[in-house]
C-alpha cells in the first residue's frame, strides 16, 4: 500500500522555493498539480538590455507521483540562445531528473540548469575571442602583404624596368644621347664646325673681297667624308710636321 501523501510534498517544495527565490516563482496553475515557472540566467546578464548573457523561464508542472516520477519540463522565453540551445538544455535536465528520482528535486534541476547556461556563455566568449583574434590575424597579414609586394623574376624585372623607362622619357633621352654620342663623319665634322666658317668670312674680309663674289668649288668637298680627319690628334705623342 502507497503511504505517501504526494500532494503535501509537492505543496512543502513550493513554499521552500519561494522562499530560496525571494519572490522569483511564478505560480501558473495548483489544479490538478501545480505548475510554476522560475528564471535562470548567466551571472553577466544584463536584464534590462538583455545582453551580455543568457537567459530563459523554466517551466515546472508536477505529476501525479512526483517525486517518484519525472516532472514535467518547458523552457519558455529564452535571450541569446544559439540555435540547438533549448533543445540540449531540456536534454540536461532531463538526465538531471533521472539521478533525483525520489526526492524533492526542483532547487537540483534549476541549478544544474543554471550552471549549464553559464558554461554555453563561456563557450561563447571565448569563440568570439578566438574570431576576434583570427580578424586581427587575417587584418595583420592583409597589412604585411601590402608591404612584402610582388614577388620579382629577371623576367618581370625587365618588363617593369622597360615601362617604367618609356614613361618617364628614359628609353627616347639614352636613344638621342647615344645618336650625338655617335663617331662623325669629316664632312659632319667640317659642316657642324662654325668657327671654321667664321674663320674663313672673315679673312675674305680683312682682304677686302666681297663674299658676294666668292666662288665655292663643290668637287673639293665630295670625298670630305673620306679624311679620317681626327686620326692625328688622337695621338697623345703627335707633333705637327713630324713623321
Amino acid at each position: 500500500m502507497d503511504t505517501r501523501n504526494y500532494k503535501e510534498d509537492q505543496t512543502n517544495e513550493i513554499e521552500a522555493l519561494d522562499s530560496i527565490y525571494c519572490g522569483e516563482l511564478e505560480v501558473l496553475a495548483e489544479e490538478p498539480y501545480h505548475r510554476f515557472k522560475l528564471p535562470i540566467s548567466t551571472e553577466e546578464y544584463n536584464a534590462e538590455a538583455q545582453e551580455n548573457g543568457l537567459q530563459c523561464q523554466l517551466i515546472f508542472t508536477y505529476t501525479e507521483k512526483y517525486p517518484d516520477t519525472a516532472p514535467l519540463v518547458e523552457i519558455e522565453d529564452p535571450i541569446n540562445f544559439l540555435e540547438d540551445y533549448e533543445e540540449r538544455l531540456v536534454k540536461h535536465i532531463e538526465e538531471t531528473v533521472a539521478e533525483h528520482l525520489g526526492m524533492e528535486m526542483i532547487f537540483s534541476l534549476v541549478s544544474s540548469a543554471q550552471e549549464w547556461l553559464n558554461q554555453r556563455w563561456d563557450d561563447v566568449k571565448r569563440e568570439e575571442e578566438l574570431s576576434r583574434e583570427r580578424r586581427l590575424r587575417e587584418e595583420e597579414e592583409q597589412e604585411q602583404k601590402k608591404f612584402e609586394g610582388t614577388r620579382v623574376s629577371v623576367e618581370t624585372f625587365l618588363a617593369w624596368k622597360t615601362t617604367f623607362e618609356d614613361e618617364l622619357g628614359i628609353t627616347q633621352k639614352r636613344l638621342k644621347e647615344s645618336a650625338e654620342n655617335r663617331k662623325l663623319t669629316g664632312r659632319e665634322l667640317f659642316l657642324r664646325d662654325n668657327t671654321l666658317n667664321e674663320s674663313d668670312i672673315k679673312f675674305l674680309l680683312e682682304a677686302g673681297d666681297s663674299i658676294e663674289n666668292v666662288k665655292i668649288d663643290e668637287s673639293l668637298f665630295q670625298n670630305i667624308e673620306d679624311l679620317e680627319l681626327d686620326s692625328d690628334t688622337d695621338d697623345e705623342d703627335y707633333v705637327p710636321g713630324k713623321e
